[in-house]
C-alpha cells in the first residue's frame, strides 16, 4: 500500500503527463502546482500567478485523471463545479486549493443468497445497499427508483419491499399488475391493482382514496406530536410501481388530484414517518410533481447512464468520468443526509434470491 507522500508523486506523475500539453507546459517541475493527500482526499494546489485557468473545466479535467489514475484504490466523488476551499498559509501564491474528495475503494455488490432470512436482521436503522453503505429509514424522506425497461428496477424494488416490510407498514400500488403484485401475494401485503371491466381514471380515483386517507393518517399524527413531541409512529410507505403509468391517459382533474396528494404527502410525511418509494423510468413533470422530485433523499438511478438519463434526478451531475461497473442493476446513487457524502456515487444493487415466481 503506498504512503502518503508515495501517492502525492504518484498523483503528480499522472497530472504532469496528461496535464502539460493543455497548460502550455506547465507541471509540477515548473513549480506551476503541486499535490497534498489528506484522509479524505486530495489536493491540486496551483501557484499564482498561473498561466493557465483554474475554472470548472480543469477541475473536471483533474478529475478525470485522477479518478482513473486511483481506481480501485479510491472512488472519487464527483462535484458539479470546481470545490475550492482556503489554505492556512500567509502566501498568497498558495493560499487556495482545490478540493477532490475521495472514498476509500470501490462500490462492491452484495450476495445474498437467502433474501428472507437475510432481511430477519434489518432494522429500521440499517438497511445495507452495498458492502460499505447502507440507509437509515428514520432519515429518508422518499426514494426514487429510475431505470429504463429491462434496467433491474423490479429486482431492486423487491429487495426493498422485503426490507421494508420488517418495520413498516405498506400500501402497494401496482398499475402493471406484475412482480409487486406476486410479491404482496407470497407476503400477504395488500396492493391496489387493475381490475378487469374498470376504467383508468376509476383505478387512479381508487388510488386517490389510498392516498387521502395517508394523508388524513399524516395530520392525525401531527396533531400527536403537537401534543408530545417525543412520540413514536411506525413507518408507513406507499410503494408505487412505474408512477408514469398513473399520470398518463387519465382525466385531468384526477391526475392533479393525485399529483396535489403525492405533493402534500411528500412534503408532510417524514416527521410522521410516511414516505413515497416511487419507481418509474423517467421523473419528469409529467409523472410526478417537481415538488415531490425535490423531496425525495434517496435517487437512484439504475440501466443506462449519460447525461441525459440522469437529467430528473441529478440535474446538475455531468456522469462523465464516473466508473459505473457493468451488469444488471449498476448505476448511480444518492443519499441527501447528514451521515453520508452528498455526492452521487457509483451503484450495485444487492444480488440476491427470492421465492420462486415472485420474479
Amino acid at each position: 500500500m503506498l504512503n502518503k507522500l508515495e501517492l502525492e508523486q504518484y498523483l503528480l506523475q499522472s497530472l504532469n503527463m496528461a496535464l502539460g500539453s493543455l497548460m502550455q507546459g506547465e507541471t509540477s517541475y515548473t513549480n506551476s502546482f503541486d499535490c497534498k493527500v489528506l484522509d479524505d482526499g486530495f489536493l491540486f494546489l496551483p501557484r499564482l500567478p498561473a498561466g493557465y485557468i483554474i475554472d470548472d473545466d480543469l477541475y473536471q479535467k483533474i478529475f478525470l485523471i485522477a479518478n482513473a489514475s486511483l481506481y480501485p484504490r479510491y472512488t472519487l466523488l464527483k462535484q458539479n463545479t470546481a470545490y475550492f476551499i482556503p489554505i492556512n498559509t500567509t502566501d498568497i501564491h498558495i493560499q487556495r486549493g482545490l478540493f477532490f474528495p475521495w472514498k476509500e475503494g470501490i462500490s462492491k455488490r452484495l450476495v445474498i443468497p437467502d433474501l428472507d432470512r437475510y432481511v430477519l436482521n434489518i432494522t429500521e436503522s440499517n438497511i445495507p445497499i452495498m458492502e460499505n453503505l447502507s440507509i437509515n429509514y428514520n432519515k429518508v424522506t422518499s426514494i426514487a427508483i429510475a431505470g429504463n425497461s429491462g434496467s433491474g428496477k423490479s429486482y431492486a424494488l423487491t429487495y426493498f419491499l422485503s426490507a421494508l416490510n420488517r418495520f413498516s407498514e405498506l400500501i402497494i400500488i401496482d398499475p402493471k399488475f406484475d412482480m409487486p403484485s406476486r410479491w404482496a401475494r407470497e407476503n400477504n401485503v395488500p396492493v391496489v391493482r387493475p381490475q378487469k371491466n374498470r376504467s383508468k381514471s376509476d383505478f387512479v380515483s381508487e388510488i386517490n382514496e389510498k392516498l387521502s386517507s395517508s394523508l388524513n393518517m399524516i395530520q392525525t399524527r401531527q396533531e400527536q406530536l403537537y401534543n408530545d413531541p417525543n412520540k413514536k409512529f411506525k413507518h408507513l410507505t406507499i410503494a408505487i410501481d412505474e408512477v408514469l403509468a398513473l399520470s398518463e391517459g387519465v382525466n385531468k382533474s384526477i391526475k392533479d388530484s393525485f399529483f396535489t396528494l403525492l405533493s402534500q404527502i411528500a412534503l408532510l410525511g417524514r416527521s410522521t414517518k410516511v414516505h413515497l418509494l416511487l419507481v418509474g423510468q423517467r421523473f419528469d413533470h409529467t409523472s410526478i410533481p417537481t415538488s415531490v422530485r425535490e423531496q425525495m433523499n434517496v435517487l437512484i438511478q439504475i440501466g443506462n447512464i449519460n447525461k441525459k438519463t440522469t437529467q430528473f434526478l441529478f440535474p446538475d451531475l455531468d456522469p462523465k468520468g464516473i466508473v459505473i461497473p457493468t451488469g444488471k442493476g449498476t448505476g448511480l446513487i444518492q443519499i441527501i443526509d447528514n451521515e453520508h457524502p452528498y455526492q452521487v456515487l457509483p451503484l450495485l444493487c444487492p444480488t440476491y434470491y427470492t421465492k420462486k415466481g415472485v420474479l
